[in-house]
């Protein structure tokens, strides 16, 4: 028979236990939900990787160029005559986003 000990615990986490374990034994659902916590090897999914952060970035940034870029061709297309210094403006931002994207690198 395997050695038995005694686990001292607060009467509001035994109550959560009780409340949750089912049919199963109260060894027996403490040992599951250490067995599946130590499954998980410390992985979190509450968070994100560096790299998918980075991927995240760097689509939006294509998503905003590609924004910039249609509206420059619509208004352009509309043979609306908006003043040079909003097109320049949006130029600029356009090939900043467009440069600054290519060179970095997590």
């Amino acid at each position: 028979m395997s050695e038995r000990r005694m686990l001292i615990v607060n009467a509001e986490l035994v109550k959560k236990i009780d409340d949750n374990r089912g049919d199963m034994g109260l060894a027996e659902f403490i040992n599951f939900l250490i067995d599946s916590q130590l499954k998980e090897d410390g992985k979190s999914n509450n968070g994100i990787t560096r790299e998918e952060f980075h991927q995240f970035q760097e689509g939006m940034k294509e998503l905003l160029r590609n924004f910039l870029e249609f509206f420059i061709s619509y208004g352009l297309e509309l043979g609306k005559q908006s003043e040079d210094k909003e097109l320049e403006h949006l130029t600029e931002r356009l090939q900043a986003l467009g440069s600054s994207g290519k060179g970095k690198s997590c």
